[in-house]
């Protein structure tokens, strides 16, 4: 009995998905609610599972097709066997015993030989994906004698791994390594093509500008090295830099109503909650999950919320409901070093905060002094349409003083 494996329900306004990566072949055995393929849509990616145990007899739809909700993706044989029925085709065959006798003994030692060149001559019939091509350079390898184990006869990182590791004898290149093609065209993901759509809307529909400002951020380093145990031990997670800055743009929200708000067609939609996306860099691109009523939650909760996201992030776990209904943006370019940039909004949102990194510069103090202390640069995209010069510059200004001055915002002042 065959069952037909559909393309699921992917999410409120989703209704079609990219067969990313098969996770078994045909033949092979599978049991209940293993996972056998990746699915991509346009902000996740989800595994689609094997409602009962049995073997994959087809696929139908081949790794990078499109397929719509409801569509079959392969065909499930049900049962305990999980052997590929083909070679049985070959078992009736009778009349081979006359042609049997000892003399081929001498087959079998050609036949490995003859089964093994296809395999590490495969892999020159195929561009090398990015990060496999990368490790061959690194290593000053020659593709051409590497066993190559992956689909079709490709290489794959593990193959280059296990080959290196196992010492490599004739892994040695030619005097000149061998660089592969001076281009390579690779088909965008679902995901690239849907960040870079979202991007360029933004461009085209707002009236984007962007305003700039400057943060000392010794109270909240102080507050972290000062607290940073107590907090670890009660909540068993770390104090971060994220949710002082959450906190703070929550602060400003509630005073500039605007910078939270949206435009409809011909209206301004003004919103009293405030969920707070967090923009997360993940191996497939940008994707940012949203912190629920941050208003409501305290640091440790909205620490957890971030830290429980970016882990799903880096294994594509996020769903699509955990990245849609954000209010307002923060933005971490800090991490990977950025000094100063200009996000970009995240539509529908009318604004977004870019955080950068912490530098210690020499700054004059109110009393005339000069003092090296960590500063951080702010800045803030916002739609000009629905937010004035004035209201962006306030907003940035009231962030400063409650990362400055964090008891600002336990007493609301």
């Amino acid at each position: 009995m065959s069952t037909e494996i559909k393309v699921p329900q992917l999410g409120e306004s989703v209704s079609e998905a990219t067969v990313a990566k098969w996770l078994k072949q045909p033949g092979e055995a599978v049991a209940q609610d293993q996972p056998l393929v990746e699915l991509e849509t346009d902000k996740v990616t989800l595994e689609v599972n094997a409602p009962a145990a049995g073997s994959l007899s087809e696929i139908v739809a081949e790794e990078g097709a499109d397929v719509e909700v409801g569509a079959v993706l392969a065909l499930l044989a049900e049962g305990e066997g999980g052997t590929a029925p083909a070679p049985k085709a070959e078992a009736p065959k009778k009349e081979e015993p006359k042609a049997a006798p000892a003399p081929k003994a001498e087959a079998p030692k050609a036949a490995p030989e003859a089964a093994a060149a296809p395999v590490a001559s495969a892999a020159a019939d195929y561009p090398l994906a990015p990060s496999v091509r990368r490790l061959v350079d690194e290593h000053n390898l020659d593709p051409k004698v590497i066993p190559a184990t992956g689909k079709n006869g490709r290489l794959t990182k593990g193959d280059i791994l296990k080959f290196v590791a196992s010492g490599g004898e004739g892994a040695t290149a030619p005097t000149v390594p061998n660089r592969g093609p001076r281009e390579e065209r690779v088909k965008m993901t679902r995901l690239r093509r849907s960040i870079a759509g979202r991007l360029k809307e933004a461009q085209n529909t707002a009236a984007m500008l962007t305003t700039f400002n400057e943060v000392d951020m010794t109270a909240v380093m102080n507050a972290r090295k000062q607290y940073q145990d107590a907090f670890v031990k009660k909540n068993g997670i770390k104090l971060g830099f994220m949710s002082f800055f959450a906190k703070a743009c929550v602060t400003a929200l509630k005073e500039l109503p605007a910078v939270n708000g949206s435009i409809e067609e011909n209206e301004i939609v003004y919103k009293n909650y405030y969920d707070i996306g967090v923009a997360v860099g993940t191996p497939q691109g940008l994707v940012v999950p949203v912190v629920r009523d941050c208003d409501l939650k305290d640091l440790a909760a909205i620490e957890a919320d971030i830290s429980g996201y970016g882990t799903k992030a880096r294994e594509g776990k996020l769903t699509v409901e955990e990245m849609t209904g954000g209010t307002f943006t923060i933005s971490n370019g800090g991490i990977y070093g950025s000094m100063l940039s200009t996000p970009i909004l995240n539509t529908p949102q009318s604004a977004i905060l870019g955080m950068h990194n912490i530098t210690q510069r020499a700054m004059v103090m109110p009393d005339g002094s000069i003092k090296a202390r960590p500063m951080m640069y702010l800045a803030l995209s916002y739609d000009h349409r629905i937010i004035d010069g004035r209201e962006a510059v306030t907003f940035l200004v009231r962030v400063k003083q409650c990362l400055e001055d964090p008891a600002r915002m336990l007493y609301d002042v």
